[in-house]
Formats: structure tokens, C-alpha cells, sequence
């Protein structure tokens, strides 16, 4: 039998009989590979809006042999598509006011979260006078689908395990009404909750049948939704397992139609939602912060029946550059997952910070080749 492919060993992986340990990573910080072509990272020529040709740095997943790869989804969810408006401006940053009516501050020159400023979405009057009327019909202008299909194509031709993915209700309700309206509105208006809840669902599963069916169907769905902050949940497993999760296991069911694998990403300490995404049906979890409190090797223990997992290296670990603590944490981790019978794919527990040297994380990448063979 010949190698198998990126495909064929996720495959396997995610189905139960695996062959390796998987490779991916999430997120990579732009300053991360600003500062790694200066030490060593190849890049490429590529062309230049002013007709002329720059230098960018290769695509992470070539340069890493990355197994898993993004190509499309993220089509646009806010109320009024293709709004944005410039509510203030400098050298250093921008506040933009979204298709939610929510003005946010973003960094111009560095990575970051966006600062929440404004809410107009402050009330289910509101809701349902300015925004909810622009969800209710399938808009085929929200979603790319050319590029979606262009980029599934080339990908599942060199062999990569495909991946569609977006936001769902929780982070949209983030960026629509903000953390105070929202955890307020979980307790004070429930209705509300799970009308805009009914109506994103039925948005988002009519726009990714759109999608499978004139793009094409990928190998997975990711679903960001960062439940979770570095002490616990925002907000009480009780009040998730009644407005936010049943949502959930509908989505899932609904992908599940397909034939695809769901993954959840969620940052945060989640230890207290497991029982609920497991419920709900997924299949993989995402990206299990060790920092945040998270316990890999536990979640492998109490769920690696029902559960694939993908990441959890402690980052500090990568940013201290220390050649012994890599090589032993890395080590413990794959060793420990296989140990358990996971079913996991090896990642950062975030994302891959400036902080990271490029040898630095080199390295840890041979000690995880000398340990994936299950």
C-alpha cells in the first residue's frame, strides 16, 4: 500500500481507525510570519495592485504540510450585507460600524480582538424593525461562490482534507448586540434570544445548502463560537443547554445530512460545556486552552469515544524557545493522547503568537514527526 494522502489519513483519523497523528493549525498571527520570513520563512512572488510584483510569505499550509486546509464558508451574516461604515480613523486604528449597526475598533498595523465601542441592536424592537426582515430570504450576493468552488477544487486535488467554516448565533449575537445586551437579554428576554437564535439558524442552513450544493461539499465544517474566557463560561451551562445549544445540535444534525464531519472551535476554559458539545453531536473540539484551564488529556480521557481533538499544545511552551521543555511537552501530549486511544490532531492551543521563534517552532514540529505514527 502507498503513503496514504492528507485526506485519506484524516479519513481514517476521524473515522475511527487511525493511522498518524493529524497536523493543522488553526491560526497563525500576522506579525508571527512577519517575523519569521526574517528568520528563514520562505516566501513567493506574488502580484501587486499596482500592476508590478511582492514578495508574501508561503502559504502555511504548504510550507508546514499542514493536513487540513480552509476553502471557503464565511460568507457575510450581518443584517445589512456589505455594510461598513468608518465612524472614526487614525494612523493607528479604525472604528467601523458593521451590517449589525455595532461600531468596532480594529488595529491597523497589529492583530488583535476588536474593541467593542457601540450597539444599536439594543432591544427586540429593534431586532425586528431594522435587521431581522434582511435574514429571512436566501441572498446568493452573501456567499462566494466561485471562490469557494475554485479553491475546494485545487485543495482536494493536491490531496488536503477541506474545510468549510464561519461564526454561528453566539458570535454573531457578540458582534450584533454586545456581551452586555446579550448576557442581559439571556435572562431578561429569552424570547428574543431564541428568535434571533431560530432566525440565524434557518439563515445559516440555507446559505450552506447554497453553498454545497453549487460549490461543492467539503470533507468538514468548523463552527467558531468562543463560549468560554480564562476562568470558565460566560455564561451558566443551564442557561446554554436552553437557549444556545439546542441551536447547535440542529446545525450539526443539518451538516450531519451531508455526510460531514463538525468541529467546534471555542476558546475559553469549556470544561463545563463538554457534556453539552457532545450531546449536541460534534465531532472534533477546537482548540482546548491549556492556559485557559483546559485539560487535554482529561477531555481525552472522559470524551475520546465520542470526540476527535485537535490542538492543545500550551503556547508558552513554543514562546520559550527552550529546546528541552518542547521536545518534553510535546512528546507528552501525542504520547499521552495515543495512550488514551484519541483520535487527535496536533495544534497550538490558540494560535501561534510573534513570540514564537521560527526555529523554535520547527522544532517542535520534527518531535511531533518522530511521535505520529499510532
Amino acid at each position: 500500500m502507498g503513503e496514504l494522502s492528507k485526506k485519506e489519513a484524516m479519513e481514517r483519523l476521524l473515522r475511527g481507525d487511525p493511522v498518524r497523528v493529524g497536523l493543522r493549525e488553526i491560526s497563525i498571527w500576522p506579525e508571527a510570519l512577519e517575523k519569521w520570513v526574517q528568520q528563514g520563512y520562505p516566501t513567493q512572488e506574488v502580484p501587486a495592485e499596482d500592476g508590478k510584483t511582492k514578495q508574501e510569505p508561503v502559504d502555511p499550509v504548504d510550507h508546514y504540510g499542514y493536513d487540513m486546509v480552509s476553502v471557503g464558508g464565511w460568507f457575510d451574516a450581518m443584517p445589512l450585507r456589505g455594510h461598513e461604515e468608518i465612524v472614526a480613523e487614525t494612523d493607528e486604528w479604525v472604528i467601523k460600524r458593521n451590517g449589525a449597526g455595532a461600531a468596532l475598533k480594529y488595529w491597523k498595523h497589529k492583530y488583535g480582538t476588536p474593541e467593542h465601542i457601540d450597539f444599536r441592536m439594543t432591544s427586540r424592537q429593534i431586532w425586528e424593525r431594522d435587521y431581522r426582515p434582511h435574514l429571512l430570504a436566501v441572498d446568493r450576493e452573501r456567499v462566494d461562490i466561485a471562490g469557494a468552488r475554485q479553491n475546494l477544487a485545487k485543495r482536494r486535488e493536491q490531496g488536503f482534507w477541506t474545510m468549510y467554516g464561519h461564526l454561528f448565533i453566539w458570535e454573531n449575537m457578540r458582534r450584533s448586540m454586545g456581551d452586555v445586551c446579550l448576557y442581559e437579554s439571556l435572562l431578561l428576554d429569552p424570547a428574543w434570544i431564541h428568535d434571533y437564535n431560530r432566525v440565524y439558524t434557518d439563515f445559516f442552513k440555507a446559505h450552506f445548502k447554497l453553498l454545497f450544493e453549487e460549490a461543492g461539499l467539503p470533507d468538514s465544517v468548523i463552527i467558531c463560537e468562543d463560549l468560554g474566557y480564562r476562568n470558565g463560561l460566560f455564561c451558566s451551562p443551564k442557561v446554554l443547554s436552553e437557549l444556545i445549544f439546542p441551536y447547535y445540535a440542529e446545525l450539526v444534525e443539518f451538516f450531519h445530512s451531508y455526510g460531514l464531519i463538525v468541529e467546534l472551535h471555542s476558546c475559553g476554559n469549556i470544561t463545563q460545556a463538554l457534556p453539552l458539545i457532545v450531546d449536541a453531536g460534534f465531532d472534533m473540539l477546537n482548540p482546548m486552552e491549556v492556559k485557559a484551564g483546559c485539560d487535554v488529556l482529561r477531555f481525552a480521557e472522559q470524551y475520546g469515544d465520542r470526540l476527535a481533538f485537535a490542538g492543545g499544545l500550551d503556547v508558552r511552551v513554543l514562546e520559550s524557545g527552550d529546546r528541552e521543555l518542547i521536545r518534553k511537552e510535546v512528546t507528552r501530549l501525542i504520547e499521552g493522547m495515543k495512550a488514551r486511544g484519541a483520535r487527535y490532531i496536533f495544534g497550538s492551543d490558540h494560535s501561534l503568537t510573534p513570540l514564537i521563534d521560527y526555529s523554535a517552532y520547527l522544532y517542535a514540529l520534527d518531535v511531533y514527526r518522530e511521535h505520529m505514527l499510532y
